[in-house]
């Protein structure tokens, strides 16, 4: 059987990307979630006449008419009333973040003021109506859309939330995910492992990646005991959305995720892509049911630890992006340093170094020992994605790449 090719695996993980709903949650909360609704300006910005700059408010007509001392009627101090110079011959001083005195129309900062006794002396030789004036609803006027739904929240939208009084917001619903790693050689990260034995890690290393999208997921391990799978597994089939597998869904005797999985009626859509690392990555869903009340994704990557890492972003991230409605596709690109070949044909995703050479993105192959290598994923800054379709890779040439710092 052909493996099927990374571009139609992708683009049949995205297709079976899933709506979780909307829930509200405190603005302060909502960074790095996805907007599920417009955000409208509830009054005009600024909402009035601002001044930009300490200073002095005064009538420009009394300037261009020959004036430069003026009389020190009062202070407009910033979140007080609008004041109103009475004589247009005086000034007002005013605050930055204060509303313009009425009748004035030009602030003069105090640097360019000598005040003595009183009197503020303006040495400038012209003045321009409204200058250091920030003007009411010269950003935005009431009602206009100020962040649209489907964004990614970042402090700058939290700050227009503030602004507007907007401090429940409705984001997008976040997937319940466990992660599940299997197999006999596993034990904690507080163990000391025998001779034959290694740490969990490769769970761990999800953990954080998914909370990178702000997913708090759970993490199970279980023994490579077919039975014990089978009564495992579908328990995690009723109570999440997403299941995500590190291991045994190669060729291997103790590989049962696959069989498992197909018993629980999940249904493969794919298994086995033309790349490397991460080939033997398996892929399915299990449709709507009475008991688990929804669908259910199910994501098996293969245990080796650069395959999980790169599987989770390139498939996994994606796929969330599409459920939670953010219009995103992956359109970096970096330039390789030097010559490189890669035999199979496969698309080869092969770990690099990065450096910014004036204004140009450059990928330095970093050699590490194959897919089990988990130390070398530390060493390397992201995945160069080569196609499969050739062999010879040659310095200067452009690919995309997958960028995890």
């Amino acid at each position: 059987m052909d493996l099927i090719k990374v571009k139609e695996a992708l683009e049949i993980v995205v297709n079976n990307s899933q709506n979780f709903g909307i829930e509200e949650v405190d603005f302060l909360n909502s960074s790095g979630r996805i907007l599920k609704e417009n955000i409208f300006a509830d009054r005009d910005f600024p909402p009035f006449d601002r001044v930009s700059m300490d200073g002095i408010a005064i009538s420009s007509e009394a300037f261009n008419k020959g004036q430069r001392s003026f009389k020190i009627e009062g202070i407009q101090a910033a979140g007080s009333e609008k004041l109103t110079l009475q004589n247009p011959v005086n000034c007002m001083e005013a605050m930055t973040g204060a509303v313009l005195p009425k009748n004035t129309d030009a602030v003069i900062q105090y640097e360019l003021l000598t005040i003595e006794n009183g009197i503020a002396t303006i040495n400038l030789e012209a003045v321009k109506s409204f200058q250091n004036i920030h003007l009411k609803g010269t950003d935005k006027k009431q009602g206009d859309l100020l962040v649209k739904e489907n964004t990614l929240i970042s402090p700058a939208e939290i700050g227009v939330f503030a602004t507007v009084g907007k401090s429940i917001i409705k984001v997008a619903k976040q997937p319940k995910v466990i992660i599940v790693s299997t197999g006999n050689e596993l034990v904690e990260v507080a163990e000391n492992p025998a001779d034959y034995q290694i740490r969990r890690s490769n769970v761990f290393t999800m953990v954080s990646l998914l909370e990178k999208l702000q997913i708090k997921a759970e993490t199970l391990h279980i023994l490579d005991d077919k039975e014990v799978l089978l009564t495992k597994i579908e328990s995690l089939l009723n109570n999440y959305d997403v299941l995500i597998f590190s291991g045994a869904v190669s060729k291997g005797k103790f590989d049962f995720i696959p069989e498992v999985l197909s018993e629980l009626g999940v249904k493969k859509l794919f298994h086995e892509v033309k790349q490397r690392p991460g080939k033997p990555f398996w892929f399915g869903k299990k449709g709507y049911t009475e008991r688990s009340r929804s669908e259910k994704v199910v994501f098996a990557f293969p245990g080796n630890p650069v395959s999980t890492f790169v599987n989770c972003l390139k498939y996994f991230y994606p796929w969330y992006y599409k459920s939670v409605g953010l219009n995103f596709e992956n359109k970096q690109e970096a330039i390789l340093s030097e010559d490189f070949y890669f035999k199979p044909e496969m698309t080869y995703f092969l770990q690099v170094k990065l450096n910014q050479i004036e204004g140009e993105l450059w990928a330095t192959p970093i050699s590490g020992k194959g897919s089990g290598d988990l130390a070398n994923l530390a060493d390397a800054d992201a995945f160069l994605e080569l196609p499969d379709n050739r062999s010879n890779f040659t310095k200067g040439e452009v690919f995309p790449v997958i960028n995890y710092r």
